[in-house]
Formats: C-alpha cells, structure tokens, sequence
C-alpha cells in the first residue's frame, strides 16, 4: 500500500511542471516553438511553394478584377492592386490560422503530443508554442508579400514604411488571434477530413463575404449586412487604411477586440478540450 502510494505521488511529480522549477511556462514554449519552426522551415521546398502561393494568389486576383479599378469605391485606391494587397495580407492570416489547426492535428496523429504527455510540461504550452511558431511563419510570408507586391505588381503603400509595419504588425496579431479559433476546431473535432470541411466552411464564407475583393457599395444588400458583421472586413479596412495613409475610423480597435475575444474563447475552449482528451485521435 505504502509503496502504491510512493509510485502514485511520483507520478504526480513528475508530471507537475512547478516540480521542475529549470523548464518554466517559457522555457515549455520557447522548446516546443523552436521545434515547430525548425519542422516547417526544414523542407526548403514546403518552404518555396508557402511563399510562392499568396504571391500567385494577389497576381491572379489583381487581373480577374483588374476591371474593378473605375468603381468608385476603388478609384480612391489609385489602382486595384492596392485595394488588394491590404486584403491579400488579412486572407493569408486567415489561411495560415488555419493551418494551425492541420500542424496540430498532424502532431496528433504522430504520436507527438501523446509522448508529450509523459512528460512534465504544461499541455498549453504545446498550444501556445504552436500559435507562436504559426505567427512566425506568417510574418516572414507577409514580408515577403509585401516585397513582391511592391517590386512586382506596383503596389504603393501611401502610409509609407510605418504605416505599412502597422499594417503588418495589425495582421500578426489578427492571424494568431485567429489561430486559436482553428486550434480550438481542431481539438473538438480531431479528424482530418472534418477539420478540413469545417475550416473551409469557416474560411471562404468570411473571405468573400468581406470588403476584401470588392466595395461594399457595390454588394447586393443582403450581403451587405453580411459584410458589416464580418470581423474580417474590419480587419481588412484597418490594414487598408495603415498601409495607405487613409482615415481607420473605428476600424482598428474593432478589429482587435474581435480578435482579442476570439482568442480568449478559442484559447479556453482549446485548453479545456485538449486537457480532457488522450492526445491520440479519436475514431
């Protein structure tokens, strides 16, 4: 009885993260982050084809809608590429949250987070790291985006070099805000093939439903409405308006409060369900 005992209070040492006072909260993340950033830059080819893909994306859209420029609510762009780049930059956040939710759910299925476990870490840690190495990645794409927009396709960031950092550092925090809410999907549902449908339901519906591609003077009233609720379209005209030097209104803290709930809800949400399950996939 009294040796049960013994193994049953090492085990909770053991697993208690206070015990180990040289691997704190930060260190957990620190580690963890490193890793995953070491994962997604390890293959230069993932790597290539990561950059490649916004910067085909915004040279498509910039000529299918290139017959957008004399709308009105364009026009005052001077030109529908930098109508575009400021959106372009919100939707990759949008796309990359959304591949938190996959990397996490690929650490999943490999056993990973299960190994976790067994050691004496914080399992927000592995949360926290995941988002944080996410945001990492998106800042080196929203770079390098920016950069070819500019050297490519004539955007001119009227807001000029601080405006356009604002712009970035808005996007940053949006996306991981964002993150959190396909993390959170991701621990509740825990399938591939569900996550995938569900984020592309969550994704397309907010992307085009926004002031991202087109005016809302120029959308049927229905959507409209739609639009005027979308947290994306606050995120999107805040970006618009840093990069090019435009009034934001109210655009800004509206967009980061959206976001700071968001986080809030996905965070806990994510926390609770990925604590009370095994870490393996559920069938």
């Amino acid at each position: 009885m009294t040796e049960a005992r013994h193994r049953a209070t090492s085990r909770v040492a053991l697993t208690n993260p206070a015990a180990w006072p040289d691997s704190g909260f930060g260190t957990q993340v620190r580690v963890l982050a490193a890793r995953s950033l070491r994962t997604a830059f390890g293959d230069r080819r993932l790597v290539f084809f990561g950059l490649l893909q916004p910067i085909v994306l915004l040279l498509l859209f910039s000529q299918v809608f290139s017959g957008v420029s004399t709308l009105p609510g364009v026009a005052a762009y001077q030109g529908y590429v930098n109508f575009l780049v400021p959106a372009t930059l919100v939707n990759i956040a949008m796309t990359t949250a959304m591949s938190s939710g996959a990397g996490l759910l690929a650490e999943i299925y490999s056993g990973f987070t299960g190994r976790l476990r067994c050691l004496p870490i914080s399992l927000s840690a592995v949360l926290v790291a995941r988002t944080i190495a996410d945001s990492a990645r998106l800042g080196v794409q929203l770079l390098v985006t920016v950069v070819a927009s500019v050297a490519l396709l004539g955007f001119r960031p009227t807001g000029g070099i601080l405006g356009v950092t604002a712009a970035l550092v808005l996007t940053l925090v949006v996306g991981w805000c964002l993150s959190w809410v396909f993390v959170a999907i991701t621990t509740w549902l825990r399938k591939a093939e569900t996550l995938q449908m569900a984020s592309f339901v969550v994704m397309f519906p907010l992307m085009f439903s926004s002031s991202a591609y087109m005016p809302l003077d120029t959308m049927p009233g229905w959507l409209r409405v739609i639009s005027a609720v979308n947290p994306l379209t606050y995120a999107i005209d805040a970006a618009r308006a840093l990069a090019l030097g435009r009034p934001s209104g109210w655009s800004i803290p509206i967009a980061l409060g959206i976001g700071a709930v968001a986080a809030v809800a996905g965070g806990w949400v994510a926390a609770r369900t990925f604590r009370s399950s095994r870490g393996a996939v559920l069938p």
